[in-house]
């Protein structure tokens, strides 16, 4: 391999190495984990009230001489759905289920 050649292969090489991702080494505490998993499920629940606030729905009846509609909505999550949605997460993570 000539000279020129090796210097090429050199040159791509360090180009690449900016492109590529860096990966963390240093393993994650547990509070650390259970911070990631509490925000998944947050988000996720978000994510489904959203999806359900698209369809949300409207029904017009007439009940004797009065029109009446209805309007329902989604419930925005709260503490406590984030928090059950967080601990089935965590349980899958661990393989451990709540009895």
């Amino acid at each position: 391999m000539s000279y020129t050649t090796y210097n090429n292969i050199e040159n791509m090489t360090e180009m690449m190495k900016g492109s590529m991702p860096e990966f963390k080494t240093v393993n994650a505490n547990g509070y650390e984990i259970r911070t990631k998993v509490l925000e998944m499920a947050q988000s996720q629940m978000w994510q489904d009230y959203h999806a359900k606030w698209g369809a949300w729905e409207t029904t017009v009846t007439k009940e004797g001489d009065e029109v009446v509609t209805t309007v329902t909505m989604p419930q925005a999550p709260g503490v406590e759905q984030v928090l059950q949605a967080a601990e089935m997460m965590y349980s899958f993570v661990t393989g451990k289920s709540k009895s």
